[in-house]
């Protein structure tokens, strides 16, 4: 059986990563920030792979049976999940364990952290070991997905999976209140009236603008969406704007132009105007993934990795629909891959898990937990992710994405920019501010965060 080396941290909110990112950058750096214990990063046992992840409970089972299929299927063959409690555990947890000399031998990252590790020179390129490999072939995965972790001109990591941002919908509800439930295409338009009907309170009612009959607490709010800069960029793409004065070398975000500021009117709005999202103090007691999984959510923004949660939902049926849009479709890339760590001494053994994992029958395992868009062509199109039998049933909407997507600039320095706009972006939606106002500060606060990076 897969065996796994846990720790624990105290979690503050989970969105916020600035310290985690500062001492991310600065332990990379640092030569004398202290190395990790055996559970840090590197294995207990020199002669398996050590292979760090985190994510929900689901979702690391899923990684657990990845590993005990692979196990089972080679001769020999040992893999070590050393489980991060979150991605700030993790993150910190490589940087400490990198600069100390016992990094693990691979790990999983998200495209848009993997930057500070590559600008450094952390993580081993995968590109001559694909070229020479009879197991993987670069045309068997979605270009979006392994384009988006290329770094100068190599095939640094290789992804694991080609989500994009949908909307969960709780069916019940819907059906509940006769409400239509999201069609395959839609404007944003649509998606406020459909929150603003299904706001309701404890005995049903409608509410409007947050504002309960008599005082009452709002029981079921109609969306759940995170002020940051990942849920708002698809939304200005699809309205004809960028984010970023240059995709490819960016200096500045471009959220004042009138394109951004439409779509960012409209966002800041959901809470002082419509009252459609749950309060801050109430996301800090119940975030939007738990209340929707309770059933006081009737919509919810995420990627593919809420489903493995949502899945042990017995109180209620969910669905999926597409992110509406503006003037044209868009998405926004959520795409992990393994990673493999420059200082490894089990490159070998590591690349041996990475063909197994990303092979079909690699693939397919972890697209019958839930937990990925499968980033193989083939598989995504198998009844292993399209299995009718399994929610959502319109799974086939995240496929339909994927010719949309775009992934945000590579930069190293863009999970600080993410980090400062989102306490920008969580003020104005929360306490109400100007539009030029917000996107003044969100420009002047990530600047010289942007002078900073590096990009491939």
């Amino acid at each position: 059986m897969a065996r796994t080396m846990t720790s624990s941290v105290n979690v503050v909110r989970r969105h916020r990563m600035l310290a985690a990112v500062t001492l991310a950058a600065l332990c990379v750096l640092a030569a004398g920030c202290a190395g990790t214990t055996q559970e840090g990063g590197g294995s207990a046992d020199a002669d398996a792979v050590s292979f760090l992840v985190f994510g929900d409970p689901d979702e690391l089972m899923a990684y657990r049976t990845l590993v005990d299929a692979y196990e089972q299927a080679t001769d020999g063959a040992d893999v070590a999940l050393v489980e991060a409690s979150d991605r700030e555990d993790l993150i910190a947890r490589l940087s400490t364990s990198i600069a100390g000399g016992e990094p693990p031998d691979l790990f999983l990252m998200n495209y848009r952290y993997y930057g500070q590790f590559a600008a450094k020179g952390a993580i081993e390129p995968m590109e001559s070991r694909l070229r020479k490999s009879s197991v993987l072939h670069a045309e068997d995965f979605y270009p979006v997905a392994t384009e988006a972790f290329r770094w100068q001109g190599e095939q640094l990591c290789m992804p694991q999976n080609v989500s994009s941002l949908a909307v969960y919908y709780n069916r019940d509800l819907f059906r509940q209140y006769s409400v239509p439930e999201p069609p395959d295409e839609w404007t944003w338009t649509d998606l406020v009236s459909k929150a603003q009907a299904l706001t309701r309170d404890a005995n049903g009612k409608q509410v409007q603008g947050g504002e309960a009959e008599g005082g009452s607490a709002v029981s079921v709010y109609g969306l759940g969406v995170e002020p940051t800069i990942i849920r708002i960029a698809p939304l200005v793409w699809s309205n004809g704007g960028e984010i970023v004065d240059d995709p490819q070398h960016p200096t500045r975000l471009t959220l004042d132009t009138p394109q951004a500021k439409e779509v960012l009117r409209d966002f800041l709005e959901l809470r002082l105007a419509y009252g459609v999202i749950p309060t801050d103090d109430e996301v800090e007691a119940e975030d939007d993934e738990t209340r929707f999984a309770n059933g006081r959510l009737a919509m919810y923004l995420s990627s593919r990795r809420s489903t493995t949660t949502f899945r042990s939902i017995e109180d209620f049926e969910w669905d999926v629909a597409p992110l509406p849009i503006y003037d044209k479709p868009a998405g926004i890339l959520h795409s992990d891959a393994y990673c493999m760590t420059a200082a490894s001494q089990n490159q070998d053994a590591a690349w041996a898990f990475v063909e197994f994992a990303l092979s079909a029958e690699g693939q397919r395992i972890l697209a019958r937990t839930g937990r990925t868009v499968p980033s193989n062509i083939e598989v995504s199109r198998s009844q292993a992710f399209l299995d009718p039998a399994q929610p959502p049933r319109r799974a086939q909407v995240f496929l339909d994405a994927i010719p949309t997507v775009r992934a945000v600039p590579s930069i190293s320095t863009w999970p600080e920019i993410e980090d400062a706009s989102e306490g920008i972006l969580e003020n104005a939606l929360y306490l109400g501010q100007t539009v030029d106002e917000v996107a003044r500060q969100l420009d002047e606060a990530t600047r010289p965060l942007f002078a900073r990076g590096e990009s491939p």
